[in-house]
């Protein structure tokens, strides 16, 4: 039957309305449709897009006579986060060993077994993928880099009070009590012998334990007290930040861009932002760490790609960083 749409000027052509009762009976494809109740009252709308593959990321294209250019990330800091891949030169890369499977409709038997199950098989594979990517990319990636080292996040490593003083104190046992002399040493050099230490612990790290901590640092002056955010969006920053710096991901290129990627994630996962706020803290992040805003956008999801999708952390991952930041406020 032909209709036409009500409260909308007469078109030219008319359309035609089927009813259908039956979805396999009509091809969907390219075609809107319309749900409604046994007695025609309306429920939902919607499109049914057919799947195009991308040709290639980055490729120029044309919007209104206007040619969009790709963003200005440079390639070697995208290939800085080793094991990422997105899907360049027009390959097609899926991500469905960072997702945990789910049945709605199924009986939830076995659930702490399963899961357990499955996140050290997640673990275990998702190793061995980055280690082929990384051994079958040639001139791109670094092979030598100990990727495969990461199993179990500690909140607590590399905020450990013990790292600054490790090769300067001495632990004297004593029957009945145990003590620690520090000997006085200058900053500079507690410093570099920190770093020194920390490098010969955690070879595949690219960042020396000052740097982290002081990009952690800035992350926490810029979300606390210039955009407002409270003590849990703050730690969750700081636990994608770290899992970055643990696996070997970040380098001194792309050390500022992840920090304000994983800031803008944390903020949007834990804070409800309306869009006036969202710009708010990508002028923030754009100013304090000198960024392109194009560049800390489009960085974003590489950096997502390296947390596996798993934004949800579970509490003991951000509770030893709420902690310290309550007591620190």
């Amino acid at each position: 039957r032909c209709r036409t749409l009500s409260g909308s000027p007469r078109p030219k052509n008319f359309k035609k309305v089927h009813f259908i009762k039956n979805m396999r009976q009509h091809d969907t494809r390219n075609g809107r449709i319309v749900l409604i109740s046994s007695r025609r009252s309306f429920c939902s709308i919607f499109s049914v897009l057919p799947y195009r593959d991308c040709t290639q990321v980055g490729d120029m294209k044309m919007d209104g006579g206007r040619q969009c250019h790709s963003t200005g990330v440079c390639l070697k800091e995208i290939i800085g986060l080793e094991g990422v891949e997105l899907g360049a030169d027009g390959k097609t890369v899926s991500y469905t060993q960072f997702l945990f499977p789910t049945n709605a409709l199924g009986t939830r038997r076995n659930t702490i077994d399963s899961t357990s199950s499955f996140s050290q098989f997640r673990n275990a594979s998702h190793r061995s993928l980055s280690l082929a990517r990384a051994n079958s990319t040639q001139g791109s990636i670094d092979a030598g880099s100990d990727l495969g080292d990461f199993v179990e996040y500690d909140p607590n490593l590399l905020d450990d009070p013990q790292w600054p003083c490790g090769k300067h104190k001495r632990v004297l046992i004593f029957p009945s009590y145990m003590t620690t002399v520090i000997d006085y040493v200058k900053p500079s050099d507690l410093k570099k012998d920190m770093n020194e230490t920390f490098k010969e612990k955690f070879p595949h790290i690219k960042l020396t334990l000052s740097k982290i901590r002081s990009l952690k640092r800035e992350m926490r002056k810029l979300a606390q007290e210039e955009c407002g955010f409270e003590e849990p969006t703050v730690a969750m920053a700081f636990v994608y930040f770290e899992k970055l710096a643990l696996k070997g991901k970040l380098n001194k290129q792309n050390r500022k861009l992840c920090a304000g990627a994983c800031v803008l994630l944390a903020a949007k996962i834990g804070s409800d932002l309306r869009k006036h706020e969202v710009k708010h803290l990508i002028d923030k992040l754009e100013e304090k760490f000198r960024l392109n805003r194009r560049e800390l956008i489009a960085f974003e999801f590489p950096v997502l790609v390296a947390l596996e999708f798993a934004l949800h952390l579970p509490e003991h991952e951000v509770m030893p960083h709420y902690r310290r930041l309550v007591q620190n406020s």
